[in-house]
């Protein structure tokens, strides 16, 4: 389960015997925190979440997180590189060593262009929907849902490639990917494509407005005309935020309408943000 971790001395630490630098902290929220620290042998940048254990249930849910990052090697979800249990004064930290990325989230991207009066390309939504939906059905091979997909949760690689994190919002158990879970999963991926193709999510005003958001996704969103989004992409859309669970189109049909959609010049394989 753990690997050896030991403070060595005032901004380093030691896990499986390789030393990292504490650079600064990133992050917090709840009972986590987010740190940037640097491999003193690869000269690599990685994030250390470190995650406060109250009581036997917190260190349980710590290790499920840690086992889900295992369960795949895939290259749009986020790997692990080490995991620990480590005594801190009188409680326990869980910590999980993650690969760092500078580039941040697709909200972060989302809204910087957003700030500026720009929006991503199509060719660019439809490469990074490419990536997340690839991350998806791999999530979905192995019996299990993400239950908490949102820009925010999507990190972009210097590549520009769409990673899924936030592997502990996963069920704790593994489930059947069928029916109304992989339609629930299809429209929090239509969620992502309207907020790549827009700048803000398709329920925003209404929370904004103090509007009920479980009235507003039961009645068909509008979406908004714009000339920089083909028919096919605005479909595409229209099919993963319908009404009905049983009309969303599976994963599996997703990808092949993405694949046939995807850019034909030879020099884009990559999306470059």
């Amino acid at each position: 389960m753990g690997h050896t971790l030991c403070i060595c001395s005032r901004g380093t630490l030691t896990i499986d015997n390789k030393r990292y630098l504490f650079i600064q902290k990133l992050g917090e929220g709840g009972f986590s925190y987010v740190d940037l620290v640097e491999g003193l042998q690869d000269g690599h940048f990685y994030a250390l979440k470190r995650i406060l254990c109250h009581e036997q249930q917190d260190q349980d849910e710590a290790q499920r997180e840690a086992d889900m990052h295992r369960l795949f090697q895939h290259p749009n979800i986020l790997r692990l590189e080490a995991y620990c249990l480590t005594e801190r004064g009188s409680k326990q930290e869980a910590w999980l060593l993650l690969p760092f990325f500078k580039k941040g989230t697709l909200w972060n991207e989302v809204e910087g262009l957003k700030d500026k009066g720009n929006f991503l390309s199509e060719d660019q939504i439809l490469l990074l929907l490419l990536g997340i939906c690839r991350g998806l059905e791999a999530i979905h091979a192995k019996g299990y849902a993400h239950r908490d997909l949102k820009p925010t949760n999507i990190l972009l690689g210097d590549d520009g490639q769409p990673v899924l994190m936030d592997l502990g919002s996963m069920n704790q158990a593994r489930i059947q990917v069928e029916g109304s879970r992989q339609a629930l999963a299809l429209q929090s991926l239509g969620c992502v494509l309207y907020a790549m193709m827009f700048g803000e999510g398709p329920y925003d005003m209404v929370f904004q407005k103090g509007d009920s958001v479980a009235l507003a996704v039961q009645n068909q969103l509008s979406i908004p005309q714009n000339p920089r989004h083909s028919p096919a992409l605005r479909q595409l859309l229209a099919s993963m935020m319908t009404v009905d669970p049983q009309c969303r189109p599976h994963t599996s049909l997703l990808l092949s309408q993405l694949e046939s959609l995807q850019p034909t010049a030879p020099d884009q394989h990559t999306t470059h943000i």
